[in-house]
């Protein structure tokens, strides 16, 4: 008989990955129906503007069709979408609130303003971007009109020159939570996402227990990569992806006891089935034991084969 064979369980998951399939569709191609560059959609995702769906089929996520459908009948598309995702950088973002350079950047490292991106530059710089719409709805209020004009207050003064900069802890605390929509309410999905803020070693040391810690690495998030592994542009980016300052390390590890406290109550991590011991009457069979007087058994005498030719005559006259 030739051809394939289809299993029920087969037939079962290509006719899913095909509904799924029909119902959804790749970033790639959503981006260029939402007529965002690639850069532009991801930054929506992350910024839950846009709902992705995981992939059945087990790829990467989705978007559903009727997502598409929803923003292209929105109010202003494609205008408003993009605004919503436009970055700019220091200088742009300074010219948003009619400040100096240096005025945003003391802003920034102090968490006036956050940052929804970053970037290293070609001499391993750290670039921050901004939402331009949020910078504006910044400027616009009246409440932060103190901010934006006069000295700045004398214990603002003192933190920076202490070195204050909490533009890369924001940026976790906000990277967090896209990674915290994006786990869809899965108990050891969420926690993965605390864990991938904290070092592996840290890590090990608050998730002690090594079946629970295998699990969790399951559902951590693909990392991002900045350059080679160990390279000078990867250490640096490793410096921002995880947290560094004693309090935030300490709030992290609190939160993800937590959620992982959570994740073991709602569905314990899976373990090895423990050995079980040998039924009764399934021992090893043994020789039954000779009986009173009688006589002992010898193994069956094996005669052994000897050697021929002048080995042999040599073997039987030393014999």
């Amino acid at each position: 008989m030739s051809g394939n064979i289809v299993t029920p369980s087969s037939r079962t998951r290509t006719t899913r990955t095909t509904r799924t399939t029909c119902t959804t569709c790749t970033p790639s191609r959503a981006a260029r129906g939402l007529g965002l560059k690639r850069g532009e959609f991801d930054l929506a995702v992350h910024l839950g503007h846009i709902r992705t769906v995981p992939d059945e089929g087990g790829g990467g996520r989705r978007v559903p069709r009727a997502e598409v459908d929803r923003l292209c009948a929105g109010e202003g598309f494609p205008e408003t979408l993009r605004k919503r995702v436009e970055t700019v950088g220091t200088r742009e973002g300074a010219g948003l609130l009619d400040v100096s350079v240096g005025r945003f950047t003391r802003l920034a490292r102090l968490g006036v303003v956050v940052p929804v991106k970053f970037y290293l530059n070609r001499y391993r710089a750290v670039v921050w971007l901004y939402l331009a719409e949020e910078l504006q709805q910044f400027a616009a209020d009246e409440n932060n009109a103190s901010l934006l004009s006069g000295r700045t207050p004398p214990g603002l003064r003192e933190q920076l020159k202490e070195g204050l900069d909490v533009r890369a802890r924001n940026w976790r605390v906000r990277h967090l939570g896209f990674l915290r929509r994006q786990s869809a309410g899965h108990p050891w999905a969420q926690a993965a996402a605390v864990a991938s803020l904290l070092d592996p070693a840290r890590l090990a040391e608050i998730v002690q227990d090594p079946y629970e810690r295998t699990h969790l690495s399951r559902f951590l998030p693909k990392p991002m990569a900045y350059g080679a592994p160990d390279s000078p542009t990867a250490q640096v980016a490793e410096r921002i992806l995880r947290a560094a300052d004693p309090d935030e390390i300490a709030w992290y590890r609190a939160d993800l006891e937590q959620a992982v406290s959570a994740a073991r109550a709602a569905q314990p991590a899976p373990r090895p089935a423990p050995a079980s011991a040998p039924a009764l009457g399934t021992t090893r069979p043994q020789r039954p034991p000779a009986a009173p007087g009688a006589p002992h058994q010898h193994p069956p005498f094996v005669e052994r084969r000897r050697p021929r030719g002048l080995l042999g005559r040599l073997c039987r006259r030393n014999a």
